[in-house]
């Protein structure tokens, strides 16, 4: 048991190591970039569902609060730890811009379903502004369920974007698999979340 343990870490971490001659992707390549910008994207996500968890007593979506946290926070996770494995930046390059790492990055941040702008938060599709959240947390009961559904329907939406921009872009297989995961995982919930504001008698703000 011990030694399938073993084996199986090897062949993941070997799998993480890249295709490139010394094994491990460039600072400015689709694999670091979308491990970057997806690290922060997920951070705000787990943010805005530990925000609204404690603004509504409604279970359905503290249940999908819940979910969403426990996802992306794991996902964050391993974004991060190939970071380090890759002896990387978690930071851009350079002063580069968030989605430089993706073909026509700056349109898809604004036409990924994000409503937010400034301090480069715009450019990362489906990113809610420092305005929204402050707002979600100064709403209460379904105020809040709404304000969150809509603002967690425009940052799934960023994040298949992007998702799917690296499982065609990067080249690490294990990164690849994981982007797959994230599109079918966050279409899933899409669906789930325009159910949620239609029986609330709301809708997607885009």
């Amino acid at each position: 048991m011990v030694l399938a343990l073993v084996v199986a870490g090897v062949a993941a971490f070997a799998s993480a190591r890249g295709d490139g001659e010394s094994g491990v992707p460039a600072a400015d390549s689709a694999d670091a970039g979308f491990a970057r910008d997806m690290a922060v994207h997920h951070q705000q996500a787990v943010e805005m569902s530990f925000i609204v968890r404690d603004r509504t007593d409604d279970e359905d979506v503290r249940r999908l609060a819940y979910d969403i946290a426990n996802t992306q926070a794991n996902q964050r996770g391993m974004l991060l730890g190939w970071l380090d494995l890759w002896e990387l930046p978690k930071l851009a390059p350079d002063g580069a811009s968030p989605m430089a790492w993706m073909e026509g990055g700056e349109e898809h941040g604004e036409h990924g379903g994000g409503h937010g702008s400034g301090g480069g938060v715009g450019l990362m599709p489906g990113m809610a502004t420092k305005d929204e959240l402050k707002r979600l947390g100064g709403l209460r009961g379904e105020q809040a369920e709404v304000f969150f559904l809509q603002l967690m329907t425009d940052h799934h939406t960023g994040g298949v974007s992007m998702a799917e921009a690296c499982a065609s872009l990067c080249a690490v297989p294990v990164e690849k698999r994981l982007a797959r995961g994230m599109v079918e995982g966050q279409q899933s919930e899409l669906g789930l979340m325009r159910d949620m504001l239609a029986a609330r008698g709301a809708k997607p703000r885009s």
